[in-house]
């Protein structure tokens, strides 16, 4: 019973494995497609290095810029899937700090109350940067095509 147990369950791990790449996929297409939709419209919203500075972010003519292009073309490179890895460690850097300006009180209750945590802005984009940093851009990805193209 157990032997037979044990291989259906190899069999389950075979195939659920196979997921992994078009569930990369569909994070990479809709997270990618938010973050450059966020950073086109901070770019060309003019309340946007006056809300920076309301946060207390330093420099916030050059930091505002840099951060919307970043959005941008980070949410590029994910979509297209390429330098994933560096992008979402990159992007999860952006959402970290954005936890740190804008969420602080988010933040704080990561223990207390985590449902504040989770329920914040920045969760979901840190937590799909996480992902396409851990597990990469995955079979759908010019990351892979490059890698694995015949010399």
């Amino acid at each position: 019973m157990i032997r037979r147990l044990s291989g259906y369950y190899c069999y389950f791990k075979h195939y659920a494995a196979r997921l992994d790449s078009p569930f990369l996929l569909l994070v990479r297409l809709y997270w990618g497609w938010q973050f450059a939709q966020s950073g086109w419209g901070r770019l060309h919203n003019s309340h946007a290095v006056e809300f920076f500075a309301s946060l207390g972010i330093p420099a916030p003519g050059i930091v505002e810029p840099a951060v919307s292009c970043l959005e941008l073309f980070g949410g590029i490179l994910l979509i297209v899937g390429l330098a994933s890895r560096l992008t979402g460690f990159l992007l999860a850097c952006d959402m970290a700090v954005a936890y740190l300006t804008s969420d602080r009180d988010a933040l704080r209750s990561i223990f207390s109350d985590p449902g504040k945590f989770y329920n914040a802005d920045p969760f979901t984009f840190l937590f799909a940067s996480l992902i396409v940093l851990i597990f990469g851009a995955g079979f759908f990805s010019l990351d892979y095509f490059f890698s694995h193209r015949k010399r």
